[in-house]
């Protein structure tokens, strides 16, 4: 990322908008294809598609959904403007089989914002962040407690996860409820 700056402003923010763009195409795609397929038709228990199951049945994937139907399509744009939210929303949009040409006619504002911070101040503030992290003193103090908040977050939500297990022990699998299990699958001539 450090060579970007090398490049007339011009190219690096296409190059950083074209990033932004490709990056959140792959995560709509992969995220409305794994759905159909996992979410629908298997229930997972180990593996790669296990945790894809899981994170796409996790309270985060419901805060996506959550602003998503709050803010409509509007959240797709606003989005770029977070750290953390980002990769959940688009998922998001995916999981819930936004209209592709919706989704990327609002993505396009988004990336471009994302690009434009990113292309001035954002590396910047990155560079300053972990140069002050090496350096010692109040930067490092300040990614200990980014660090150590971080571990804690991890934790209560691990603990939250095998505490709701142990409550309901006929759910083995994430998301999946004993009324679930004597549903019927959904067609997938439902599918758009």
């Amino acid at each position: 990322m450090a060579s970007l700056g090398s490049f007339p402003f011009a190219l690096t923010l296409v190059l950083l908008w074209a990033g932004a763009m490709t990056r959140g195409q792959a995560t709509y795609w992969l995220a409305r294809t794994v759905t159909e397929q996992t979410l629908r038709r298997t229930r997972p228990t180990r593996g790669w598609r296990a945790r894809v199951h899981r994170w796409l049945s996790s309270e985060a994937m419901d805060h996506g959904r959550g602003a998503i139907e709050r803010c409509g399509v509007a959240a797709v744009p606003l989005c770029y403007l977070t750290v953390g939210l980002q990769s959940v929303v688009i998922a998001s949009a995916g999981v819930l089989r936004m209209r592709w040409l919706r989704f990327t006619l609002a993505q396009v504002p988004g990336a471009l914002a994302w690009a434009v911070i990113y292309a001035t101040i954002g590396f910047a503030v990155w560079a300053a962040l972990l140069e002050a992290a090496v350096a010692g003193g109040p930067g490092l103090v300040v990614a200990v407690a980014v660090a150590l908040a971080l571990v804690v977050a991890l934790a209560h939500r691990w603990y939250a996860v095998r505490r709701r297990r142990a409550a309901d022990p006929a759910s083995d699998e994430v998301g999946v409820t004993t009324a679930d299990r004597s549903a019927p699958a959904p067609s997938a001539a439902r599918s758009r």
